[in-house]
């Protein structure tokens, strides 16, 4: 098979000089909740599950698409404001109604002259710096008291001129839950090892030690107290090691959570982003979504011109949810869900372009508690694609990225309507996968 349009204007994309691009303008679960009454005429129970936030699919199946419209919107909106409200002395909306880092906005292309009108207005100097590994230079600025994100980003837009101004906004673990929504257990001994050249990375939570994890994985924190183990990447990480087998290079994880109300920010996944490509690692997967974002935007952007190829969930909102980043961002992976009769999660998101899908119902992975648990969401699949790219590109080549994914689409299995199609993308991978 041929590899589609998409990529060959991504792979050209990917080649540019990162100057040339424009600028582009959880860990854990929350409580379970159940589905009201007047949508089904009987009481379901809990629809998600407080250990790894999977949506409950025997009831999803049998929801109109109505019904599921409705709530999917209501959960995503839940999610948001039980967030904001818990966190509110950490978090807040910025001018789109998205939850970003309280008091903090980031500036991009800005002058030193510009920088010093600011200060004399009243904004506050937090840092300015360089994201090792990106070259990635902004300046990050505290708001002044009183002011919202969203008038202050205005403001500060009209002193700064042609500078790019955004929120620092929190992405959410790519299922039903909130960041931080579950205390996270200390008490739980991280996974270790030391991982060799070519890697896997995984941009999520800290991972715990589990039986089902045989592969070695090394951590970094990018928040404040990580690395700390949550459930979500645990399970993808076992995902990653059952999948990957003999011959695994091991599994490079950065925590952009830790013990931070406002972990899971644009800012610490750049962060991440930098540290994988100074281990010039081939091949990221991130099943975390959120809004669109400059400085994340430039991140993935620089990313990618140094070789790295980066897979995402496109998320569990429901077909009628806008585009979720960073799944949405040109070149980036977008992987899908399907159940263990190939069908299409209903929950899985389809604004977001899906390249792939893979396995996101009727499989286990690895908890907290050393048990193995049931999962479901796109979460669970995008792992499983990059686990199975990363074995046809095992070093951040750009020369080698088209016979890489072609590769891939070689191997998938074709769904839905001939060739790559809107549901299912170019085809299910790693059909197989996953502990069942």
């Amino acid at each position: 098979m041929k590899i589609t349009g998409k990529w060959i204007a991504a792979i050209l994309a990917i080649v540019l000089p990162a100057a040339a691009f424009a600028q582009l303008s959880v860990p854990n679960i929350a409580p379970s909740l159940s589905l009201p009454d007047r949508m089904t005429g009987a009481d379901v129970g809990p629809i998600i599950d407080p250990i790894t936030g999977s949506l409950d699919g025997g009831v999803l199946d049998r929801l109109s698409k109505a019904e599921l419209k409705s709530l999917l919107n209501r959960l995503r909106v839940d999610r948001v404001n039980r967030f904001i409200r818990d966190n509110r002395d950490h978090v807040e909306r910025d001018r789109n109604g998205d939850p970003a880092v309280r008091g903090v906005l980031i500036a991009e292309g800005i002058s030193q002259a510009s920088i010093e009108r600011a200060l004399a207005e009243g904004f506050g100097l937090i840092e300015q710096t360089e994201i090792a590994g990106l070259e990635l230079s902004f300046v990050k600025f505290s708001t002044r008291s009183g002011k919202s994100l969203k008038s202050e980003q205005k403001k500060l837009e009209k002193i700064v001129g042609g500078a790019e101004i955004s929120a620092d906004n929190i992405y959410f673990t790519s299922g039903a839950g909130t960041p931080n929504a579950t205390a996270l257990s200390n008490m739980s001994i991280l996974a270790s090892g030391k991982v060799q050249p070519g890697a896997l990375g995984l941009i999520d939570g800290g991972v715990a030690r589990h039986s089902a994890i045989q592969i070695s994985v090394e951590q970094r924190g990018f928040a404040k107290g990580g690395p700390i183990a949550s459930n979500h990447a645990t399970a993808i990480a076992s995902l990653i090691s059952g999948s990957q087998k003999s011959g695994s290079r091991g599994l490079l994880a950065a925590d952009i959570y830790g013990s931070d109300p406002a972990g899971g920010n644009a800012t610490a996944i750049a962060r991440a982003l930098g540290w994988m490509a100074q281990r010039k690692v081939p091949v990221v997967t991130i099943s975390l979504v959120g809004p669109n974002n400059s400085l994340l935007g430039r991140a993935i952007k620089v990313a990618q011109g140094k070789g790295i190829l980066i897979v995402a969930a496109v998320g569990n909102d429901g077909p009628a949810a806008p585009p979720r980043f960073p799944a949405a961002y040109r070149g980036v992976i977008g992987v899908t869900g399907v159940d263990s009769r190939e069908r299409a999660l209903p929950e899985a998101g389809t604004a977001t372009p899906i390249d792939f899908a893979a396995p996101g119902s009727g499989i286990r992975g690895a908890s907290l508690d050393g048990k193995l648990v049931s999962l479901r969401g796109t979460s669970f699949a995008a792992p499983l694609v990059a686990s199975r790219l990363a074995a046809h590109y095992p070093a951040p080549r750009i020369e080698r990225i088209e016979a890489a994914v072609n590769a891939l689409i070689g191997e998938a299995k074709d769904l839905g309507k001939k060739g790559a199609d809107k549901i299912y993308g170019s085809g299910l991978v790693c059909g197989s996968c996953g502990l069942r």
